[in-house]
């Protein structure tokens, strides 16, 4: 039988808090507006917003065909770009995640389908978990037409489908820009995964997507 650390148990019992406070994931259907997989390999550029951008990335990063997954913020200008000002809600900015994804490996409509289930809740207005304020906030920077198409269509299947008990308050806005975040915030829970925040609130998020999608999960 394995031998536990007080501090091992800690941890464990706040996984287990964390996955029974978070429910199970929501079971989502196929966006019915979806851009096809692309003949080829290539590039292509999403970004979301919802909630802790360390949650968000540590998600992300684990989905098959994408290639990159950097926490930053959009939604304000340079000038305001950091974390210590857009922590005070001020700034416009939300915490957000860019991700670079190959669209002939993952579509963009799956990738709303994880950030809509098990990345975060987008029924929450200005807020995820314990976090709260405008740079908190559920939102989807589109960076092109298609994108604004495919997502305001999957909003509206969702909502028409009441696959949530509330509505959807997720922004879907134009992309204007994107500033990474400090060095120190980039793969943060993945270099601090028995910090309790990380163990209650993003373990479970981690742990919903290889259940949730074991075909697009990959192991990092």
């Amino acid at each position: 039988m394995p031998r536990f650390t007080a501090v091992k148990l800690s941890v464990l019992l706040l996984a287990l808090c964390g996955l029974a406070a978070r429910g199970a994931a929501a079971t989502l259907p196929n966006p019915a507006m979806d851009a096809p997989l692309a003949k080829s390999s290539g590039t292509q550029t999403a970004v979301f917003a919802g909630g802790c951008f360390w949650g968000i990335q540590a998600v992300f990063k684990r989905v098959k065909g994408v290639t990159q997954a950097t926490s930053g913020y959009s939604g304000g200008s340079a000038e305001n770009a950091t974390y210590d000002r857009v922590s005070s809600g001020t700034t416009g900015h939300a915490e957000s995640v860019r991700v670079v994804f190959d669209p002939s490996k993952v579509s963009y409509g799956q990738l709303l389908k994880v950030f809509f289930s098990v990345a975060h809740d987008p029924t929450e207005l200005n807020r995820q978990g314990p976090d709260e304020g405008t740079q908190y906030r559920s939102a989807v920077f589109f960076a092109n037409e298609e994108q604004q198409r495919i997502t305001r269509a999957y909003v509206a299947q969702l909502d028409a489908a009441k696959v949530f008990k509330k509505p959807i308050v997720t922004q879907v806005v134009p992309l204007k820009a994107f500033y990474p975040a400090e060095d120190y915030h980039q793969d943060y829970a993945d270099t601090h995964p028995m910090q309790p925040y990380i163990v209650i609130n993003d373990l479970p998020k981690i742990a919903a997507l290889k259940t949730t999608f074991p075909d697009l999960y990959v192991k990092r």
